[in-house]
């Protein structure tokens, strides 16, 4: 997404606490939070919440020129880190537009509270994963505590109505008029609140529910054990673990007890046993969908070159958009979306590196992604620990797959070095820049590569 399309310096904006926000809600996004989103989106949240003055919901109307001089960055990096609150749950946006001028409001979102965080199912699995096992421990130690048997104590707690009676007391009129009017609430005021049930919402639009129905029985499952919290769980849990309908209908008739009921932890086991066997005893890391503001490289530049156009257009999409684009709108298939998560996820790929692997494996291998082909460059380049789309492109000039002449098991048609694209050309000897009669024309290629130039045309 182009920030200035969406953002500007003189635009103003308020700072509105959803929540009233407590001391210990600073513990919490510091230390459970922070490892997931990263410092600077951190301080993001925490430069708005100042902006606050002592319990109030509003605080004063700002420029963003005043934020971007408060955390001394750029407009672009304030831009990519907000959307970093807003799907973590920690921010809502609102904007409002007139011809001259725009104006938005920041709605902080108190955070999880530790039990929530902690029995999440998918944002304790990534600081897991983040912090790794002991560090993890001592945080699940800080925020809780040794539990008491209280079912061994008698309860004695006497009701409301057990202390106190309500006496009827006869008032005039007027008096009682006035006392209607101070009990009703005021216009344009809200109450200090604070929402307990509070949760992270995530929508998986690739999870489709109704092959995940077709394909099992009323007798397997039935429907009424597929409640709004199951199918939430599975939503995340499909998310969290990349499992498709047909394999989600399996592990969800393991978690179905003798009363037809689904335990909802006995799932998330499930789901986690089936992914650590799928991946050899691992767990999911999360990750951007587009390459970290940190990896880009044609941040707030001008093209120069073509190159540093197309630099500048896959440090800007994700994997899965790079795809539905050189196909022409069409959505990618499940195996394409699979091999994307398994080399960013397992090879640690950024987005914008996956995407110069999968242009580069397109016009190489006729249009077409290999998972065996794919992989061997993924591995590759994780071993050679390449962090931006240049290294990524150098790379690929540099080496132009000489592993195709090593050996016979990934090697296609031959492209030739007429067809490919100018940052993947490399000087070779004056024989090869004089190809064979026979090589020097073929259309069907040619019509791929045009189209597939046209069509990334449209990140511009």
């Amino acid at each position: 997404m182009e920030h200035w399309k969406e953002l500007v310096p003189v635009d103003r904006y308020i700072v509105h606490a959803a929540d009233l926000l407590h001391d210990y809600d600073r513990k919490i996004v510091s230390l459970l939070y922070q490892p997931l989103i990263g410092m600077k989106a951190f301080s993001l949240y925490m430069t708005l919440w100042s902006e606050l003055e002592q319990n109030r919901l509003w605080s004063d109307e700002s420029t963003h020129y005043t934020l971007m001089a408060l955390l001394q960055t750029n407009l672009e990096e304030i831009f990519q880190e907000r959307l970093k609150l807003e799907g973590i749950g920690l921010l809502k946006t609102f904007v409002k537009s007139d011809e001259n001028s725009r104006s938005f409001i920041y709605e902080l979102q108190a955070p999880l509270s530790p039990k929530a965080f902690f029995t999440d199912g998918v944002l304790n699995v990534y600081l897991y994963n983040r912090l790794g096992k002991s560090k993890f421990f001592k945080l699940k130690q800080f925020f809780s505590d040794s539990e008491i048997d209280i079912d061994t104590y008698k309860p004695i707690t006497k009701a409301f109505s057990e202390v106190f009676e309500s006496v009827k007391v006869k008032m005039i009129s007027t008096i009682s008029d006035e006392m209607q009017h101070n009990l009703d609430r005021d216009e344009n005021t809200e109450f200090m609140d604070r929402n307990e049930d509070k949760k992270l919402l995530i929508e998986n639009e690739n999870f489709n529910f109704d092959l995940f129905f077709a394909g099992i029985s009323e007798v397997m499952i039935p429907k009424k054990s597929i409640t709004p919290r199951v199918k939430e769980a599975i939503t995340k849990l499909s998310f969290l673990y990349g499992i498709d309908p047909i394999e989600m209908q399996g592990i969800v008739m393991s978690a179905l007890d003798p009363n037809e009921k689904i335990d909802i932890e006995k799932l998330r086991k499930a789901s986690r046993d089936w992914y650590q066997f799928e991946t050899g005893n691992e767990l999911p890391t999360l990750t951007e969908k587009i390459q970290p503001l940190a990896s880009q490289t044609m941040v707030n530049k001008v093209p120069q070159t073509k190159e540093e156009e197309l630099i500048q257009k896959l440090e800007r999409i994700s994997p899965k958009e790079f795809l539905i684009d050189v196909s022409g709108g069409a959505q990618p298939s499940v195996s394409e979306l699979k091999i994307i998560e398994e080399v960013m996820f397992r090879q640690n790929l950024l987005p914008g590196v996956v995407n110069v692997l999968l242009y580069y494996v397109m016009l190489k291998s006729d249009m077409r992604l290999t998972k065996s082909y794919v992989e061997t460059i993924a591995s590759n380049w994780a071993r050679l620990n390449i962090k931006t789309v240049k290294e990524a492109m150098e790379t690929a000039k540099k080496h132009n797959w000489t592993a195709d002449k090593k050996t016979n098991k990934y090697k296609r048609q031959p492209i030739r070095k007429e067809l490919l694209p100018d940052w993947l050309k490399q000087e070779e000897g004056p024989q090869a820049e004089t190809p064979k009669p026979e090589e020097t024309h073929d259309p069907s290629f040619e019509e791929k590569k045009r189209l597939l130039e046209e069509r990334l045309k449209k990140y511009k």
